[in-house]
């Protein structure tokens, strides 16, 4: 089987795009998978974190993607995806445009975008996702892209807004993750929310279940279920 890329990214900084990468990367790796993470954000905030990880955890190759090199041949070999690589998750830098975004997709791929409850960050998505949908890739279906509410807290207005934002979307809203002190604590060890495993953060393992079905999905014409968060009603 090809090996499969899943691009997590948006135009809009700080909405928690590597954690959203890290925590994929580290999951799948968990369940065997050879996992390679590409690191496009200048800050290097995926390679910081694998730096981080012990090794009782399962080994992610991350790539220092960001970095212009003048060694073109040890760039070429490091930007290499080797066969035996299951999954490539890629993090996109802040401020990508639709040109750059459409030179790195290709068919097949996933994009999953994510956005945080706020009017800033909600105006921002909107044009993102609009010129994402103008990629010729998106228009004839060649990608599958979903959305994902990051950092949500219940039942306050932002998130009601945000909700409401993403259900006009043409897109699958797959799930929403809480803004918890757990993901700060994966970051720093250098795994994923999913490798902590307590009665505390059960919610969170929850709330992750409809992103991995939806990323497993392979068939294009199906579309992950639509869930809120709270699971109430928004007029």
């Amino acid at each position: 089987m090809a090996t499969q890329r899943i691009l997590v990214s948006n135009a809009k900084g700080g909405c928690g795009k590597t954690t959203i990468a890290t925590n994929i990367a580290s999951y799948y790796a968990s369940i065997g998978k050879v996992v390679r993470l590409f690191d496009y954000d200048s800050q290097g905030s995926s390679i910081h974190w694998n730096n981080r990880r012990s090794e009782q955890y399962a080994e992610i190759s991350v790539v220092d993607a960001a970095r212009r090199s003048g060694n073109h041949m040890t760039r070429s070999w490091q930007m290499r995806v080797p066969p035996e690589t299951d999954l490539v998750v890629i993090d996109t830098a802040a401020g990508i445009d639709g040109t750059e975004l459409a030179a790195m997709l290709q068919e097949n791929d996933l994009l999953i975008i994510p956005v945080l409850p706020s009017p800033m960050d909600i105006q921002a998505t909107a044009y993102f996702i609009k010129d994402v949908l103008l990629l010729g890739k998106a228009r004839k279906k060649q990608i599958r892209i979903a959305v994902v509410a990051n950092r949500v807290r219940k039942n306050t207005l932002m998130y009601h807004a945000l909700e409401r934002f993403l259900f006009t979307l043409k897109l699958p809203f797959v799930t929403s993750f809480r803004d918890t002190q757990f993901y700060i604590k994966a970051i720093e060890q250098g795994i994923g929310i999913l490798d902590i495993k307590t009665s505390k953060n059960r919610i969170d393992h929850e709330q992750w279940a409809p992103l991995i079905r939806w990323m497993e999905i392979r068939a294009a014409n199906k579309e992950a279920q639509i869930r809120p968060l709270f699971g109430q009603q928004v007029s």
